[in-house]
């Protein structure tokens, strides 16, 4: 499929946002384009250096900065236990600030054009790391590491990189839904028992586009309508919302939620499940060390130790799918369609207007 890749491997997530958006975004470093570029050979050098001493060098570094500021959309728990690891192994701190993707890149564009340059790292979806790349807010780095990683991770800028995939699985409530009646393919939810019983999250445009796509643009799209028309589709807001509503019963199946927070909510207890139907549909999240970091080491230590053996085998633990071959799931064994950013970012429009269109603003 042109602008998807197509592997054989297999939070708030980023909502492209509107036309409007994106003009605004590229408004507000238009006013200021001096403050967008990056900082001297400082940082660069750093960025590209790939001798030996490389780990001990920016670990050095980074002590005596002594901190560092991180902007991320992944949640708190989770990031929790990867930032308690990189304090302990490097005595550096980190500061974190959390919030959705599209609040990330929207405080990235408005400090840049007051020119404040506080941050150091940012954690996202792929699709808003793009964004901040072409608005020139990010480092190109070099790492050992990119080696290690599947290609769909490393873009050839290598102004962002992958650390894990966030694949989209089907929930369903295990008291509700019985295990013989799940649907094999698409089509199959366009059965009359599947009426009034499916939800699905507001934001998922991206999943949308890939699913039609693999589909064949025609039929995919015919076939999301005539599901609406016939059984309904719940809409709500936020991934982890829509599977603990699946786990509580109000919503007994659900289309897309991520598989690490639906496997978290099974391993508690809860009566939830989950599968996926072809095409099995990744986004990409990752790490980005900012053009203007103020704690360059700090950064590219950071960034180092997300996509390294000791922050990937965290990801593992807390069942996410880590962006490296050397860790071994059950979910990137099998075929996987991971969504292209640059296609979102540059298709988004039309994929935001279908979704609502047929998706999220017709009448229930």
């Amino acid at each position: 499929k042109p602008g998807i890749a197509n592997l054989s491997v297999r939070h708030r997530h980023f909502r492209l946002s509107t036309f409007a958006f994106r003009l605004a975004a590229a408004a507000l470093l238009a006013a200021a384009p001096a403050m967008a570029q990056g900082p001297g050979s400082a940082l660069s050098a750093l960025a590209a250096y790939e001798g030996p001493d490389r780990e001990q060098r920016l670990a050095e570094g980074a002590r005596r900065e002594g901190f560092l500021n991180l902007y991320t959309s992944l949640t708190v728990d989770d990031m929790a236990v990867l930032n308690a690891a990189f304090e302990k192994r490097y005595r550096v701190k980190v500061q974190m600030w959390r919030a959705n993707s599209e609040k990330i890149v929207q405080r990235a564009l408005a400090e840049a054009r007051a020119g404040r340059f506080d941050v150091d790292v940012f954690e996202s979806n792929a699709p808003s790391l793009e964004i901040l790349h072409r608005e020139g807010l990010l480092q190109a780095v070099r790492s050992p590491h990119h080696a290690d990683l599947i290609p769909a991770a490393v873009p050839a800028h290598r102004e962002w990189v992958g650390a894990r995939l966030n694949i989209f699985v089907h929930a369903y409530n295990t008291k509700l839904v019985r295990k013989e009646e799940l649907p094999s393919s698409y089509s199959d939810l366009l059965h009359p028992r599947w009426k009034g019983r499916l939800g699905i999250e507001a934001s998922d445009e991206d999943w949308f586009a890939a699913v039609v796509q693999s589909l064949g643009e025609e039929k995919g799209l015919k076939l999301f309508r005539d599901l609406v028309a016939a059984n309904g589709l719940s809409v709500r807001r936020g991934h982890t919302l829509l599977t603990n509503l699946v786990a509580a019963g109000e919503v007994p199946f659900a289309l897309t939620v991520y598989n690490f927070t639906a496997e978290q909510v099974k391993q508690k207890g809860a009566p939830l499940d989950w599968f996926v139907m072809p095409p099995a549909i990744a986004r990409a999240n990752g790490v980005a060390v900012a053009r203007r970091a103020p704690r360059p080491h700090a950064a590219l230590l950071y960034y180092e130790f997300m996509i390294g053996d000791e922050g990937q085998q965290i990801l593992l633990k807390r069942d996410f799918v880590p962006a490296s071959r050397k860790m071994d799931t059950a979910l990137n064994r099998g075929p996987l369609t991971i969504i292209d950013p640059a296609l979102i970012v540059d298709q988004g429009e039309r994929w935001s207007r279908l979704y609502d269109e047929i998706i999220v603003k017709i009448p229930r």
